[in-house]
């Protein structure tokens, strides 16, 4: 399958890196931002095709499907010029940063029929695939998940330290993967939430401090702390607190509560989440049936999100 990523940054790079290891697609085309970063990274890669344009992109002869790694101002206004296309789209998180936006591109999946998926890795990773499946099979209720998102970012940088077009934001880009996740865990939605910023930075005007709290009908707790001013080891860190034992996830590495590795070696064909991730959105392509995290399955999680920034923005939960 030929496709057209979007973005040249460094997510971008993660993608190409899984999607490499993917046997039968290949990227003709690369649609970037920044004109030298973008022929920069074609020639790295030895992609054919590289423009400005993603409607150029996705006109390159053969191609299917696009993935998105772009700004995230810009996902749902791309998504729907992919779908509208004809192509399928995989879409990085978030889908966008407003309800509305999410459920327009919602929409357009439901009239075009194209595959539309979105990137909550934390569905993926073996980790967290790992404890999902002992909760599905009753070996495990979870009681509370602790999260930690921690970044050091007083300036408007990305992961390569490069300066950003675009503003990060805590709660509609990094607190969605926990929310996501939290919901795919538990197998409901929050009856009870609320959030806390911290004051804005002065020049990028965004909060740099932010917790978050849920609660779903069986009782079990999700508390996420997040920071764009830790000055320390950056990710995200998620501890599971269960009835019989607890996990603490780092990405695609799992440990117990003593720091005990656990073994995943036969969670998946791959010990890469964004590439277990990619797998699964061209498999729903070849099988035409609707993936996992697809554009419908993280409505809930978009939801949430913005009953979340309700309260930020009124003070109520």
């Amino acid at each position: 399958m030929k496709i057209c990523l979007a973005g040249e940054g460094a997510i971008a790079r993660k993608h190409l890196d899984g999607l490499a290891r993917i046997d039968g697609v290949e990227v003709v085309s690369l649609v970037g931002g920044v004109a030298e970063d973008t022929r920069a990274l074609a020639e790295q890669r030895a992609i054919p095709h590289h423009s400005l344009s993603l409607e150029e992109g996705l006109a390159q002869p053969g191609v299917e499907a696009a993935v998105l790694t772009t700004p995230t101002g810009m996902h749902a206004d791309q998504a729907v010029t992919v779908m509208e296309a004809g192509c399928h789209v995989l879409i990085e998180i978030p889908v966008a940063e407003s309800l509305a936006d999410a459920e327009r591109v919602a929409e357009t999946q439901r009239r075009t029929g194209m595959t539309a998926m979105v990137c909550h890795t934390r569905r993926f990773n073996p980790s967290h695939q790992w404890i999902h499946q002992r909760i599905v099979a009753g070996e495990l209720r979870l009681q509370h998940l602790v999260v930690e998102t921690f970044f050091f970012r007083r300036e408007n940088t990305n992961a390569l330290g490069q300066p950003r077009s675009w503003t990060d934001h805590l709660l509609w880009h990094h607190s969605a993967h926990t929310v996501d996740l939290f919901g795919y865990q538990t197998g409901a939605v929050p009856v009870d939430l609320w959030a806390q910023q911290g004051p804005p930075h002065p020049e990028l005007g965004i909060a740099m401090d932010m917790t978050v709290g849920l609660r779903v009908e069986s009782g079990a707790l999700c508390t996420l702390a997040l920071s764009f001013n830790n000055d320390g080891p950056l990710g995200t860190f998620f501890r599971y607190i269960c009835d019989n034992g607890t996990y603490i996830a780092r990405y695609d590495d799992l440990v117990d509560g003593y720091e005990n590795p656990v073994d995943l070696s036969g969670v998946a064909v791959s010990m890469d989440g964004i590439e277990l991730q990619d797998r699964e959105f061209f498999s729903a392509i070849d099988k035409g049936r609707e993936p996992n995290s697809s554009v419908h399955q993280i409505l809930p999680a978009m939801e949430t999100l913005h009953r979340l920034d309700q309260t930020l923005a009124t003070g109520q939960a």
